[in-house]
């Protein structure tokens, strides 16, 4: 049973060793993930340089679960972005929340703006 769904910041942090990674220590293998953030993800270790092969497998190393990005998430997420505008999240960040709301976990992020969202989302801030 899932008990958080990862941004893609937080992947990545754990991915590269970061100050943080020890909070998502027990999130391995389970945690819930879109597959927006796959993509954010997969395009952040493909553009630092490791081979898109390589870094697919990085990626499914960790045992995600990931979930499709259907036509009510998007909806979701695009009517989400008024209210997030001014903390700058991206597509990929609601798409998280939204999936966090949706499945009733907490999301799980490296992003510090998160922290002031108003939202009744359970966020945790790893660094």
């Amino acid at each position: 049973m899932a008990s958080a769904v990862l941004d893609s910041s937080a992947i990545l942090v754990w991915l590269q060793n970061e100050r943080g990674a020890e909070r998502l220590a027990g999130c391995f293998p389970g945690a819930l993930v879109s597959s927006v953030n796959l993509a954010e993800v997969q395009t952040k270790l493909v553009a630092t340089g490791d081979d898109a092969l390589v870094a697919w497998r990085k990626i499914q190393f960790l045992g995600l679960e990931s979930v499709p990005f259907d036509d009510d998430q998007a909806q979701e997420a695009g009517n989400m972005a008024k209210l997030t505008k001014r903390f700058g999240l991206s597509l990929g960040d609601r798409a998280c929340l939204v999936l966090a709301a949706r499945r009733h976990l907490k999301a799980m992020t490296a992003d510090r703006p998160w922290k002031n969202l108003p939202l009744s989302i359970e966020i945790e801030v790893i660094r």
